[in-house]
């Protein structure tokens, strides 16, 4: 996992909770160092022991956790690279490019970047499923980053997750209706 997704995972905690309990989970993590760099590489059990803490603390399930982080993570993204999101124009658009145009251009940012596989089929005009591979299994980030990519682009969405990799599947298939 990239720095950069610590590095917004402090900020969110800092913003909502303040530093104070951003150093009780570095400090429950063993985190001593506490430093990320964002284009350095770290163990995804890191971000899972991390993940892990914050759901104790707040009394909250990982996936409602873990969709939080993903809204906030797709802000903090676009902040930080503006070229992710340039020429996109509408939600639909920005969904399909993903890996044909998103993920190359991260690959730009980050050696290794280890990112998800994301294919997208149309069901109708206003409705398509987004198939979602990663060894990772976050598919809750991925529809947290969806609804964050929904927010950006001002347009009301409606996500079922259909099939699931947590539930014995290859992959996870998030159907998007727009609204």
């Amino acid at each position: 996992m990239k720095g950069v997704i610590f590095n917004v995972l402090e900020e969110m905690v800092e913003d909502n909770y303040g530093m104070a309990v951003w150093n009780e989970i570095l400090d429950e993590a063993e985190q001593h160092e506490g430093i990320f760099i964002a284009g350095q590489s770290y163990a995804d059990e890191t971000l899972f022991q991390f993940v892990q803490i914050i759901c104790d603390k707040l009394q909250q399930p990982s996936d409602f956790v873990i969709t939080a982080f993903g809204e906030y993570l797709f802000s903090k993204l676009v902040e930080r690279h503006k070229v992710l999101i340039e020429g996109q124009t509408d939600l639909d658009t920005f969904l399909k490019s993903i890996d044909s145009i998103i993920h190359v251009e991260v690959g730009k940012l980050y050696v290794d970047p280890n990112l998800p596989s994301i294919e997208c089929f149309d069901l109708d005009t206003n409705k398509m499923t987004m198939r979602y591979r990663s060894p990772r299994k976050l598919c809750p980030l991925a529809e947290g980053l969806i609804r964050g990519a929904s927010s950006y682009f001002e347009q009301a969405i409606k996500i079922t997750h259909t099939t699931c990799m947590h539930k014995g599947s290859d992959h996870c298939d998030l159907e998007i209706e727009y609204l």
